[in-house]
């Protein structure tokens, strides 16, 4: 299910909001989903790790030094202990200095669970599609993705046509989702060229592949050699318009970028130059 519309010859990409609009906003917050989300994106991605007593919270690094400015695994915390970290100063520390800077609503700024996510992407009054990232390893190993069936099992999201899909750089992961929730889409994120050499044989016939986008743009053989797998091919993190540009090249299905608004506008701008 993807929300990208045709374009002349060009099938236009989805744009998905990498973490919310995360260039704006501190990333996996409320407020960053709901940014990207006013700004047009029509997905919005995340990575879920799991909590000491059994919560998914969107969270990207294992430990909290860079997010919420303090010590601790995120796997050995409880979501209590969690709900009273600051998620969003990081990302404009000098803001209390800032005489003109709006008051931060500390709802927007807190740990985001999955499960607020989801009921997010299922309340807002368009259609929203969500690409969750499992990230590993990590202690609780096959436990994340039992968790995550478990939660969209919840909204009725583990089948077919569900507006999600599941993503992981490790194919063990999306093996365990494959059985777990036999319909949802399954994404196999590629970081090095030869990492593929492996897993070509063995992915399944319908995941999609999601290189980076410095894969597509500084090996463009082995980008023709993606593009004419015939999978879908959905690319992290595109953030400039010359980047953009190698996708629509090798017709990138999905573009995941810090920057949905810009992104949408510079697609926006390409459609209104396809002749009528």
């Amino acid at each position: 299910m993807l929300g990208g519309v045709g374009s002349g010859m060009t099938m236009r990409p989805q744009v998905v909001a990498h973490r919310g609009a995360s260039h704006d906003t501190a990333e996996h917050t409320l407020g960053a989903y709901v940014k990207a989300l006013d700004q047009g994106a029509e997905a919005l991605e995340c990575d879920v790790r799991l909590t000491a007593d059994g919560h998914l919270v969107c969270v990207h690094d294992r430990d909290l030094l860079r997010t919420a400015s303090t010590r601790g695994l995120v796997s050995t915390m409880e979501l209590a202990e969690l709900d009273q970290l600051d998620f969003a100063s990081w990302k404009n520390p000098w803001a209390d200095l800032d005489d003109e800077a709006q008051d931060l609503d500390l709802e927007l700024g807190r740990v985001l669970t999955l499960r607020k996510l989801l009921e997010v992407v299922a309340d807002y009054d368009r259609s929203v599609e969500l690409a969750i990232e499992t990230k590993h390893p990590t202690r609780y190993a096959g436990l994340v993705e039992r968790r995550l069936a478990e939660a969209l099992a919840a909204f009725g999201w583990d089948g077919a046509g569900a507006p999600v899909r599941v993503m992981s750089f490790s194919y063990t992961a999306l093996q365990r989702m494959r059985r777990l929730a036999p319909g949802v889409p399954l994404v196999m994120l590629i970081d090095k060229k030869r990492h593929w050499a492996a897993l070509q044989p063995v992915v399944g016939d319908d995941w999609i592949l999601g290189p980076g986008i410095d894969l597509l743009r500084d090996t463009p053989v082995f980008a023709q050699r993606l593009a004419a797998t015939g999978r879908d091919i959905h690319v992290w993190t595109v953030n400039t318009e010359a980047d953009l540009d190698v996708c629509l090249r090798y017709g990138v299905k999905a573009v995941i970028t810090d920057r949905p608004g810009m992104i949408l506008g510079l697609l926006d701008d390409r459609t209104l130059e396809q002749p009528g």
